[in-house]
């Protein structure tokens, strides 16, 4: 009679030491992931703009999302740091994956010519100013201009496709750039200057330089120059990237830059191609440009000296750009239970075993 009393009361004290185990805090459990947007995103201990920052995480960093309340989230860091932040500066993983399209996208893509940051500039996801701002470029930065978008200046909505440019709505011209450590994103064009040499841009008289390329170098004395070819518009927020294309070459005569060749009144869009040799005065040189019957065509052009003349044209499909992906936020994937979730369960079965 004594035994399985004592036995009743060994098992009830194993419970108890069970229970007590399992008292400890149990981790918020997260209800879903997400990603930083921005360079640097500030999480605060609780909801305001005065509250104290608990972490500050970079851009790509992964978080664990415990709880929403309205447009804000609570994340916990790779580092255990919990706080507050705008749920509009977190990325899905599959919007971090179309960023890292788009800088594959920008990597496969020919630079037509790189261009100066002459002030603080923002590198935005999508070519919207409300788009997240990926990093900043500071003054002095130089980057590689790929491609051009003229986008109606309207409200960031990443779950909508991005609408047509119409008439009386304002629009930005938006060039998406390579940086030097391989990132890509968009920037307002107006805000870049192109480095070609100033003794070649000073004959831009108005224009804005919109590519430019060397043809080849030129030895005169002891001096190395470089001819030129470059595009450029007369006016800005247009769907195409020039209106004029232009090649300088460097006179040995006159020791200075001539006009060989220009052709205005054009439709042109990027990208221009160019080949020359180093051992070799002669190059190539291909435009995209829409004829009258609206169709685009790839005219290439030789250049020999000082003459340039039109050797070949076909016609030109403008290439797919990366897929635009936009879901909602996945729910994170559990690895399972925790120990205090087990013990508690072993409680419960020691509990419906024992106790009448």
């Amino acid at each position: 009679m004594m035994r399985p009393l004592r036995a009743r009361l060994c098992l009830l004290a194993l419970l108890a030491l069970l229970s007590a185990c399992g008292s400890d805090p149990e981790p918020a459990r997260a209800v879903g992931e997400a990603y930083v947007a921005p360079e640097r995103l500030s999480v605060r201990k609780a909801l305001g703009p005065q509250e104290p920052v608990v972490a500050t995480l970079r851009h790509g960093e992964r978080v664990e999302i415990l709880r929403r309340r309205r447009r804000f989230a609570l994340v916990r860091a790779a580092s255990g740091a919990q706080g507050w932040t705008d749920g509009k500066l977190l990325f899905t993983r599959e919007q971090m994956e179309e960023l890292r399209r788009l800088a594959a996208h920008a990597a496969a893509l020919p630079s037509q010519g790189q261009a100066t940051v002459y002030e603080a500039l923002n590198l935005h996801s999508h070519p919207n100013r409300q788009a997240p701002t990926i990093m900043q470029l500071h003054e002095g930065d130089v980057v590689d201009v790929v491609a051009h978008r003229l986008e109606p200046r309207v409200p960031f909505a990443p779950d909508a496709p991005p609408p047509s440019v119409t008439d009386g709505i304002p629009a930005d011209d938006w060039a998406l750039v390579r940086t030097a450590s391989g990132q890509a994103g968009w920037v307002l064009f107006a805000r870049l200057v192109m480095r070609i040499p100033d003794e070649v841009a000073q004959y831009a008289e108005g224009r804005r330089i919109t590519s430019y390329f060397s043809l080849g170098k030129v030895r005169d004395g002891d001096a190395v120059k470089h001819n030129w070819l470059w595009t450029s518009i007369s006016e800005g927020r247009q769907p195409y990237q020039f209106d004029s294309v232009r090649v300088f070459v460097w006179s040995r005569r006159r020791h200075r830059y001539e006009t060989a060749y220009i052709e205005r009144n054009l439709r042109g869009y990027y990208p221009v191609r160019v080949q020359w040799e180093p051992t070799s005065e002669d190059a190539t040189f291909s435009l995209v440009v829409e004829e009258k019957d609206g169709h685009k065509y790839r005219r290439t052009y030789g250049f020999r000296g000082y003459r340039v003349r039109l050797i070949g044209k076909e016609p030109w499909v403008e290439p797919s750009p990366p897929a635009r992906v936009v879901a909602a936020d996945a729910p994170i994937e559990t690895s399972g239970s925790t120990w205090q979730e087990r013990l508690r369960d072993l409680s419960r079965k020691f509990r419906s075993a024992l106790l009448p």
